[in-house]
């Protein structure tokens, strides 16, 4: 099944005082890939900044730059795109029903891999994080059924709670409370899989929410997500590149064509959708965030 989506995220920041000069990064481009195609794109900037150009950082990601110079009381950074994406059943990916100790990335098999299975600074892979991983992650079992287990485990075991985390909560943290959101339990996946020497990205998008039987579509309820992906070798020794699956904890389910990707890398300080530095007296500031994923008939 393929869906087309135009999707609309829309970023408001305003301030108590005059900001003179803001530097920001966006990661709004959705990212193009053997399942999902970038159809059309652009970013909206207001004030219209004095300077800005486009590039792509270390883990293939597009990235824009901006500086806007002009005063300003309010930034609006708002990312058009319409994107197609393709359902893919994990189950038919070659090379899901090995042993998961045999997806284990080496410089040899999966060279780009092998920076996915190291942990984190401050240290994510807690005693906790390894007992936990460790139940889904018997010798000798399918790494397919592995990850689906952990997928499941992760979303019975933690309550998912708005507003119960930042995005400097750590995982120990998420552990002990056992509530967060989508962030945290994408976290909690990866953790749990670099854990056991395998290779996990974590990915940030969006996820098409369809409305209840009846009732129509809201304009901007829906929100930035994540989930994590988990590396598989590729099917002969030439193939070192690998490929990739998508589970959600969140929602226990693997992505399929609901899922847009926009950026993966480490964690959520690899990809935020903004991050910058602005130069103001303000003493106050707000942040107003929508976000809208709506379908186009292909």
């Amino acid at each position: 099944m393929t869906r087309r989506y135009m999707v609309v995220h829309r970023t408001t920041y305003s301030y108590s005082d005059e900001v003179t000069s803001s530097y920001g990064r966006a990661y709004l481009t959705p990212r193009e890939y053997p399942g999902q195609r970038l159809l059309e794109h652009e970013i909206y900037i207001d004030p219209v900044p004095s300077d800005r150009s486009v590039g792509t950082d270390v883990y293939g990601n597009t990235t824009t730059y901006f500086h806007v110079t002009s005063e300003h009381r309010n930034l609006e950074v708002t990312g058009e795109s319409l994107v197609e994406v393709d359902s893919e059943d994990p189950a038919a990916i070659p090379g899901a029903e090995m042993a998961w100790e045999s997806a284990r990335p080496t410089a040899a098999t999966g060279p780009l891999a092998v920076e996915f299975t190291l942990d984190l600074l401050p240290p994510e892979i807690t005693p906790d994080v390894i007992a936990y991983a460790a139940q889904s992650f018997p010798p000798g079992r399918a790494l397919l059924e592995a990850v689906t287990e952990l997928n499941t485990r992760i979303h019975h075991d933690f309550q998912y709670r708005s507003g119960s985390t930042t995005v400097s909560t750590s995982v120990a943290d998420v552990f002990a409370a056992r509530e967060g959101v989508c962030q945290d339990f994408a976290r909690i996946g990866a953790a749990c899989l670099r854990a056991q020497g395998l290779a996990s990205r974590y990915v940030s998008g969006y996820l098409a929410t369809d409305p209840p039987p009846g009732k129509e579509r809201m304009v901007g309820v829906d929100a930035t997500h994540a989930w994590a992906a988990v590396w598989l070798p590729g099917a002969d020794d030439s193939d070192r590149t690998g490929r990739w699956i998508a589970f959600d904890p969140t929602n226990d389910q693997f992505a399929d064509e609901r899922y847009v990707t926009v950026a993966w890398g480490r964690d959520y300080q690899d990809v935020p959708p903004l991050r910058g530095i602005i130069y103001t007296d303000a003493k106050q500031s707000t942040i107003k965030v929508s976000v809208d994923v709506a379908p186009v008939e292909v």
